[in-house]
């Protein structure tokens, strides 16, 4: 039972622990399956891609972001055994916040963690801090490299920032690793950046969206009621602490088209004319890319006077100090390839026990 709500998946299993400003972060891996050569490099590659301080719009924290494997790793294998994973903090500054215990930051989790426990870490927002996240991302990591040895590919890319939306024909996934909004898009990307100068100018910040792509996901994942390949994937993203909405295909669109607009007709070999359904019909995989858009909402940490209550629920103003992004979203891109690797790896583990055939192949070899 997941008394706490801080465990992910049933097959493929995470657990993630610790707080912003605490000695550590990390997660537990349950479920990993003996044989897969890891080591620390393949997750630090993942964690590199959300760490703080790398750009002018995100915070300047300064964290190494160093994963350590404690434990289900031996001879540079899996051992089938749980995987610990621990990345030690290195630059609280926590007075910074000390402030913040006696109010409640508009936008942030304060009152409702209050209202929950009758007790919070005021320090960086603690539990419902972004860096929460370095556990999900960690465990990503080794989700994506076992649907990597599958042939399944998992891409996420900045889509769009405030007003500035990239053209996807100018796509280049040299140019979302180089970019620092994470855009595929260079024009577009210089656009956003000018466009979040002008908000760090005014103390203010942005929103947007992120896109994310499944290549070579085989049809039949999922499950049709309460499993739905969809519902866990919208699920699992809109756990992450600044998503505010998920779409799958054309999402939201779905409700302004015909059916004969929106149905994807099939064609020889199972394959499809269109892709508005992104991926899943009946929520299930249908074999095609499976296709989601997740929205992002701006930083609510902003270092103009906003109104808000203290802890007697008297009006006060207040200026937010510490180091905060101007946008979530660029650090987020990978946050979401790891959730959605996640969920996909747990999904196709369940899948593993649907059909007769699947268990004769692994207990009834062939001679």
């Amino acid at each position: 039972m997941n008394v706490n709500g801080s465990t992910l998946g049933t097959h493929f299993r995470i657990t993630t622990f610790g707080e912003s400003h605490g000695k550590a972060v990390g997660v537990i891996v349950d479920g990993c399956p003996a044989g897969l050569s890891l080591n620390e490099g393949d997750i630090q590659y993942y964690l590199n891609r959300r760490k703080p301080g790398q750009s002018r719009f995100s915070t300047p924290r300064k964290e190494a972001d160093e994963v350590q494997i404690l434990s289900g790793v031996f001879d540079g294998k899996t051992t089938g055994t749980p995987i610990a994973l621990l990345v030690p903090n290195t630059s609280q500054h926590s007075a910074d916040y000390s402030e913040i215990a006696s109010y409640y930051r508009p936008g942030h989790a304060d009152y409702t963690f209050d209202a929950k426990y009758g007790f919070r870490d005021y320090r960086g927002g603690g539990r419902s801090s972004g860096r929460e996240t370095i556990g999900r991302v960690a465990a990503g990591a080794i989700a994506l490299k076992i649907l990597k040895e599958l042939h399944i590919e998992v891409t996420a890319y900045t889509y769009s920032i405030g007003p500035v939306t990239i053209d996807e024909q100018q796509f280049s996934k040299d140019t979302l690793f180089s970019t620092p909004t994470a855009m595929p898009d260079a024009d577009a990307s210089k656009r956003a950046e000018d466009y979040l100068a002008s908000c760090m100018a005014e103390q203010d910040s942005s929103g947007g969206s992120i896109k994310c792509i499944v290549k070579g996901l085989p049809a039949g994942i999922g499950e049709p009621v309460f499993e739905k390949l969809d519902a866990c994937l919208a699920g699992a993203l809109m756990s992450i602490g600044a998503v505010k909405a998920v779409e799958i295909g054309d999402g939201i669109a779905v409700s302004g088209a015909k059916g004969s607009e929106n149905n994807d007709s099939f064609i020889s070999g199972f394959k499809k004319t269109t892709n508005h359904a992104g991926g899943t019909l009946g929520g299930i995989s249908d074999g095609s890319d499976l296709v989601l858009k997740v929205h992002i909402k701006p930083t609510p940490s902003i270092f103009r006077e906003q109104q808000t209550v203290n802890r007697n629920g008297d009006p006060v103003n207040v200026t937010i100090k510490g180091r905060h992004d101007p946008v979530i979203v660029p650090r987020a891109v990978v946050v979401v390839e790891a959730m959605t690797a996640l969920t996909v790896l747990d999904l196709m583990c369940a899948n593993l026990s649907s059909r007769m055939d699947y268990l004769k192949t692994i207990y009834l070899p062939e001679n």
